[in-house]
């Protein structure tokens, strides 16, 4: 099956960027895969208070896929598949794109202002000649009704 791969956080740009392959899936009869990036903690000393942050932070990650993952059915229909992982987004992106067949397109959100996030600078420069699918950037200027009517 077509797969749209999504990286999510709490910013209006991935809301964008859900919705645009949400609609996409939809149109191909494909489906949506999206993604929650825990970044790595800072060593703490003490263990206890580390593995609290990191519990923490994994729960935050699993609250925003539940709510992208709720908003994106009752849009599209479509259940997504949920993956929340742990470490550098780009590396955890690139492996989720080298390793899991059917991913038609990875999906990411552009800020309306500023310069790009690491994901659109990494996935859209030097290096995305040699990536197995697509990159499609969903600008963070676009409407609700301008992504529905591109999509």
């Amino acid at each position: 099956m077509r797969t749209y791969l999504v990286v999510v956080d709490e910013t209006r740009e991935a809301e964008n960027a859900v919705r645009f392959a949400a609609r996409r899936a939809a149109s191909t009869g494909g489906g949506v895969r999206i993604v929650a990036i825990v970044p790595p903690t800072e060593f703490v000393q003490w263990g206890n208070v580390q593995a609290t942050i990191e519990d923490e932070a994994y729960q935050r990650a699993e609250a925003l896929l539940a709510s992208a993952a709720g908003t994106l059915m009752q849009e599209s229909g479509i259940r997504p598949a949920i993956t929340v992982r742990q470490g550098d987004a780009v590396a955890i992106v690139r492996t989720m794109l080298d390793e899991e067949e059917g991913i038609a397109a990875l999906v990411l959100g552009a800020a309306e202002d500023g310069v790009p996030g690491p994901l659109v600078a990494y996935f859209a420069g030097p290096e995305a000649g040699k990536l197995p699918c697509p990159v499609m950037i969903i600008p963070g200027a676009l409407s609700r009704e301008d992504i529905d009517r591109l999509s």
